[in-house]
C-alpha cells in the first residue's frame, strides 16, 4: 500500500486568514482584517499569523516597499483535499464506504439527499466504466 502525504492541520486562525486570502487572492493585511468578522483582531495579530503561515509554505509576498502584498500558495482546493483524506484515514479507517455508511445512518438524511448522492455516485461509476 502507498504512502500517502497529508499537509499539516492549520489552527482555527490560521484557516481563518486562509480562508479570506483565498476569496481575495491577493491582500495586504489591513485588507484581510476587513474580512474579518467583528471584533476584528489586531494588525499585529494578523501580521503575525500571515507570517507564520509563510513559514508554513501556504503564504507568498509581493513586497511594495515596506508593505507586502500576500498571496496563497496552497490551493483552498489542496488544502481540503488533503485535510478531508487525513480525516476520512484517522477516524474511519481509510474507508470511504465507513464514512458513507457512517453519515447515511448517522446524520439521518433525508430521502432526496440519498437520491441525490446516488446520482452523483452513478455518474462517478459511468465515468469509471468509460475511462477503462
Amino acid at each position: 500500500m502507498k504512502k500517502k502525504n497529508y499537509m499539516i492541520r492549520l489552527t482555527r486562525a490560521e484557516e481563518q486568514i486562509m480562508q479570506v486570502l483565498w476569496k481575495l487572492e491577493n491582500a495586504f493585511v489591513k485588507d484581510v482584517i476587513s474580512e474579518l468578522p467583528i471584533p476584528k483582531p489586531a494588525y499585529n495579530t494578523v501580521s503575525t499569523i500571515i507570517r507564520i503561515l509563510e513559514k508554513k509554505g501556504f503564504v507568498g509576498y509581493i513586497s511594495h516597499g515596506k508593505s507586502h502584498e500576500y498571496h496563497a500558495i496552497v490551493s483552498k482546493a489542496e488544502y481540503r483535499k488533503s485535510q478531508f483524506t487525513g480525516f476520512v484515514k484517522n477516524y474511519f479507517e481509510d474507508s470511504y464506504k465507513s464514512l458513507a455508511s457512517f453519515f447515511t445512518k448517522e446524520e439521518k438524511l433525508s430521502l432526496t439527499e440519498l437520491e441525490e448522492i446516488q446520482k452523483l455516485i452513478e455518474i462517478e461509476i459511468k465515468k469509471k466504466k468509460n475511462s477503462q
